[in-house]
């Protein structure tokens, strides 16, 4: 219902809004832009984009009006790939896109963005906690920084007489110390889950996204620089102990494939692994977080033998289409990647400004202190590599089947699947 409400609304001020393609949008005329988003219109994020593009095409002096479409991500990953492709065949991809930041290499090593190089300042650059880089040209620009980390119930801890008041980024807790909570946990309250780890998520980039660092805190590792040679790193002995201690947690009754992110809102689990997203929406649960900031915490991702933690989000890069004068189109971008514009995101996501500029001192050891220090200091990007989509459908294989088989021998089978179709791009 509130989709029905807002989606009118938006449309009237956003002006004419079509689900795809840029085919509309004439190239020669440099007043009118176009940019596609990856999410609902009715979404809090997508109003704050609307917000945006609403506040440029009031503010600018130029006559530039912007037009924004939106194909929601929860359609499906294929779905927004399918669109980039036909645009790109068809040249007519949107002045703007948003994507995936883990997608950078594959889609500009297709051609789709134009280089931005030389279109920011050293300076410019410098703003931004990470950048969207594909063999050292700069192609996208962060919306926003996205951590992660383990959310908890306080009573059940304190129930259980769990005290994690020493765990920091600085000084985090091991492997070790997370089962031992977990056997805690399942002691003091055995009809709940100790932890939410994602399991069932093995079917979207969630699980990737989410799970990926505990196999670089292991001294594990995905693929080499080059992004395609998988065998040997994939499967290291370091890989596997990472995938070891996510199938231990199974092993142990810790988590399961059952358990999912409302089971910890609903305080049927005491754990949640999760990113800067779940921060606003802890609000809304009352029954479960009667006290908001005192009824839960967040602590950094647990290390083995170094520490790792999730980063990268989604990113804006300028679509790679025949209009031959960008200067319009980069005004556009560098508006929207602004420290104000920054700023409306991460208000509406709980997400970390990705410009330096909008990012706030938070009170030490918060929820957002913890992310921001992960970002800083542990956080490693998703693999590099033009075969990421490959790469996270092989990971999530891994997840899907790792209560079920043996790790070392699932984990060297995927590692050659993975190996024959890296082979295969060119």
């Amino acid at each position: 219902m509130k989709k029905l409400i807002l989606a009118p609304l938006a449309a009237l001020t956003l002006g004419a809004l079509t689900g795809c393609g840029g085919s509309d949008v004439d190239y020669n005329d440099n007043t009118k832009l176009k940019i596609r988003f990856h999410v609902d219109i009715g979404s809090v994020e997508g109003m704050a984009y609307s917000q945006i593009i609403n506040d440029f095409n009031r503010e600018n002096e130029d006559g530039i009006k912007v037009t924004a479409t939106f194909v929601a991500r929860s359609a499906g990953d294929t779905t927004y790939d399918l669109e980039l492709q036909r645009d790109m065949k068809n040249g007519t991809l949107p002045d703007i896109i948003t994507f995936d930041a883990p997608k950078c290499a594959e889609y500009a090593s297709y051609g789709y963005f134009y280089d931005l190089t030389n279109q920011f300042s050293a300076d410019e650059k410098a703003k931004f906690v990470t950048l969207n880089t594909y063999k050292g040209r700069l192609y996208g620009i962060p919306i926003q920084e996205s951590s992660a980390g383990i959310y908890y119930n306080k009573r059940y801890f304190q129930e259980a007489g769990i005290d994690v008041s020493d765990i920091t980024v600085d000084s985090p807790w091991d492997y070790a110390r997370f089962k031992s909570v977990c056997a805690s946990l399942k002691a003091r309250h055995p009809s709940i889950v100790p932890a939410v780890m994602r399991f069932k998520d093995n079917n979207s980039e969630m699980a990737t996204y989410l799970l990926y660092p505990f196999i670089y805190a292991s001294g594990g590792g995905f693929v080499d620089e080059t992004g395609k040679q998988a065998l040997g790193i994939f499967n290291s002995a370091a890989s596997i102990r990472g995938y070891q201690f996510l199938r231990d947690l199974y092993d142990a009754g810790y988590t399961d494939y059952k358990v999912e992110e409302q089971s910890f809102y609903k305080g049927e689990a005491a754990m949640l692994l999760s990113s800067g997203w779940t921060i606003p929406l802890m609000k809304d649960y009352t029954t479960t977080f009667p006290d908001d900031r005192n009824s839960w915490g967040l602590l950094p991702y647990p290390k083995d033998v170094t520490r790792a933690s999730a980063n990268g989000s989604w990113s804006y890069a300028i679509g790679n289409n025949p209009r031959t004068d960008k200067t319009n189109v980069i005004k556009l971008l560098k508006y929207i990647t602004s420290a104000k514009s920054s700023k409306k995101i991460t208000n509406a996501t709980g997400m970390i400004p990705a410009n330096v500029d909008a990012q706030e001192t938070y009170p030490a050891n918060s929820a957002e202190d913890v992310l921001l220090q992960q970002l800083e200091k542990t956080s490693i990007k998703r693999p590099d590599t033009v075969g990421y989509r490959q790469f996270s459908d092989t990971f999530r294989m891994v997840i899907s089947s790792l209560g079920s088989e043996d790790v070392a021998t699932l984990v060297n089978n995927k590692a050659t699947y993975l190996q024959s179709e890296l082979d295969k791009i060119k």
